[in-house]
């Protein structure tokens, strides 16, 4: 018996428990399950255009293409990555089949009226308040890494794995997207 099955599961790494549920524990599956459940709801929920239902339902997915693939797991592959890898891809399936990603690029070239904009002093509320709304309006893919990189915390090489392209357009497209960041909140720089 390995010494890995005398600890708690609480205390195991996410790959032990990764091995254990690939050998048949359904408990180390669920304690992965507890683990991640909520993060990748929080990133469906931002991805899927802060539907919960559709959240929780792709949540779910993710977990059941785990499960049932959790026997071709490859031993000492991170178990975040993998999760959000299986995540990403559900992210793109939805974008395909709803045209989702042509309406957000639409909208990003959209000019905002400035005849709108109200002069009151910001706090940090309304600061959070425009960063959200300008990560909803970035087109699927810039938010997906912005989201997996500075939200999620996961390192440029995690993400260029997730989305299956190179680490050097990784961080091309976090740079494109701190410049539209930065310019669609260059009215907040002062404050």
């Amino acid at each position: 018996m390995s010494i890995f099955h005398l600890k708690p599961l609480r205390q195991q790494t996410d790959e032990q428990l990764m091995a254990r549920a690939a050998a048949g524990s359904d408990t180390a599956f669920e304690e992965l399950y507890r683990r991640y459940a909520r993060r990748l709801k929080g990133f469906f929920f931002m991805q899927l255009g802060g539907d919960e239902e559709l959240a929780a339902d792709a949540t779910h997915d993710v977990f059941l293409r785990a499960y049932e693939a959790r026997s071709r797991y490859q031993e000492g592959r991170k178990v975040d990555t993998w999760l959000f890898t299986i995540a990403y891809n559900i992210c793109k399936n939805h974008y395909r089949s709803n045209a989702y990603e042509a309406q957000l690029l639409a909208t990003l070239d959209a000019e905002p009226m400035s005849s709108q904009q109200i002069e009151v002093e910001l706090d940090a509320a309304a600061l959070d308040q425009a960063l959200e709304q300008v990560l909803n309006d970035l087109p699927a893919p810039l938010h997906q890494i912005f989201s997996l990189h500075y939200q999620e915390e996961l390192t440029i090489p995690q993400v260029a794995e997730i989305v299956g392209i190179p680490e050097g357009t990784v961080k091309s497209r976090l740079h494109k997207t701190m410049n539209i960041i930065r310019k669609k909140l260059k009215n907040y720089a002062n404050h």
